[in-house]
């Protein structure tokens, strides 16, 4: 089955990021195109002077922290660091070197010393509650291939807007000291090893809305408290969840959603509706849905891509599609639609790619064939190439499926 790994780039430049980090309402980096989801993969860097020194007061706090959150202590350096969020830093990053069993590309070699902002992947800004405090507030170690878990003292890192370890080979389970990470605005793990039940630390981030779990080993239920998160972009994919979906899918606010490659049995919500002012793309492919596609999905009508290939989806396309006049990329290949594909879906002005092969159609408009996308094979259409046997679409027409009589399994 094709993996589903959708790029995002780039739309903000680093000067723009670090002056959105201290100035904008809860950092909105993130925007919304007629045909794609864009956002940048955000770099917070400043270079600045250092502004206090540390006080009694902060290391007697972080000490408490610590004894909270792991027995192992990191005790203060003997150099000066000149700030409480600063030496918060230092023990956090030291922590998780400790923690790192492999590091092949030396990303974290330069990880020693006071000066935490010149660390590989770590970015500084001035702290969103004051300008004249450094702190750190992004971490990118993307494409670093280190392995390690993720020590507790993370926590300490309470002014992380941007925490971005995808494509490493990090396991283990998400620290609960990441309830302290409250102005947490993109969180992508993406690509490692982590297992586990979903993570349900991210439930308490009420800043976040980038969330990017997909490539993992996270299994069991998806929790509908995901749902209610004002995400603006969720992938959850190429995981191993096995439940239906939640029936309150609709009332999550973003504008992509990808879920393909789990075992999540049982329909679509009818609540999927709910998602039409905010909703851009979907993708639930390879992920063992049953039932029939609702007729009132037409009010869907911001989407620009909708793929629900590889599942066990039944019944007719609906008519109701042909009112999505932004929709670029449909695909509805590899399940048990039937009957005839309706012309005002392949008359959509902006429709790109409409794949449908592999279902039981039993016939399509000539416009249909005049798309450049078109792929119509393994259906049941007379006078076309490479369609089922007469036998195959003979026997699937002797029992005819009613969607009214199937039966829904929503959790």
């Amino acid at each position: 089955m094709p993996s589903t790994y959708i790029n995002l780039p780039s739309i903000y430049s680093i000067h723009e990021a670090l002056e959105c980090y201290s100035t904008c309402d809860f950092y909105i980096y993130t925007t919304r195109k007629t045909s794609n989801y864009h956002r940048r993969h955000i770099l917070l860097q400043m270079k600045s002077s250092y502004l206090i020194n540390l006080t009694l007061w902060s290391i007697i706090n972080i000490m408490l922290f610590l004894s909270k959150v792991n027995s192992q202590t990191f005790y203060p350096p003997d150099f000066p660091i000149v700030s409480p969020q600063l030496m918060e830093a230092y023990i956090a990053l030291q922590a998780w070197k400790q923690a790192i069993t492999s590091d092949p590309n030396q990303f974290t070699a330069n990880w020693h010393g006071p000066h935490v902002c010149n660390y590989t992947g770590v970015y500084c800004a001035p702290a969103p509650y004051d300008p004249f405090i450094l702190t750190v507030a992004g971490i990118d170690l993307n494409h670093a291939n280190i392995a390690g878990f993720l020590p507790e003292e993370l926590g300490l890192l309470k002014d992380l807007a941007l925490f971005h370890i995808n494509s490493n080979r990090f396991f283990g389970v998400i620290p609960d000291s990441f309830i302290h990470l409250k102005f947490l605005f993109e969180l992508d793990i993406s690509n490692n090893r982590f297992s586990g039940p979903f993570p349900s630390v991210v439930f308490f981030l009420h800043s976040l809305k980038y969330l990017d779990v997909r490539f993992n080993e996270f299994d069991g239920k998806i929790p509908p408290q995901l749902f209610e998160l004002k995400l603006d972009a969720l992938f959850i994919n190429n995981n191993r969840f096995h439940s239906a979906l939640p029936a309150n899918l609709g009332n999550s606010p973003v504008s992509v959603f990808v879920g393909a490659n789990n075992d999540i049995r049982g329909c679509i919500p009818p609540s999927l509706t709910i998602m039409a002012e905010t909703l851009d793309e979907i993708v639930l492919s390879n992920m063992a849905l049953t039932g029939c596609l609702r007729q009132d999905i037409g009010l869907l009508r911001g989407l620009t891509v909708l793929d629900v290939s590889f599942n066990n989806l039944a019944g007719p396309l609906p008519e109701s599609v042909g009112a999505m006049r932004n929709l670029e990329q449909l695909n509805v290949a590899h399940n048990k639609f039937s009957g005839q594909v309706p012309s005002s879906i392949c008359s959509l002005p902006k429709l790109e790619n409409f794949t449908y092969s592999f279902n039981y159609f039993s016939g399509e408009s000539l416009v249909c064939l005049r798309l450049p996308g078109n792929d119509d094979r393994r259906n049941c259409i007379p006078n076309r190439p490479f369609q089922r046997t007469p036998e195959e679409c003979s026997n699937f027409y002797a029992h005819p499926i009613s969607c009214g009589s199937i039966q829904c399994l929503i959790s």
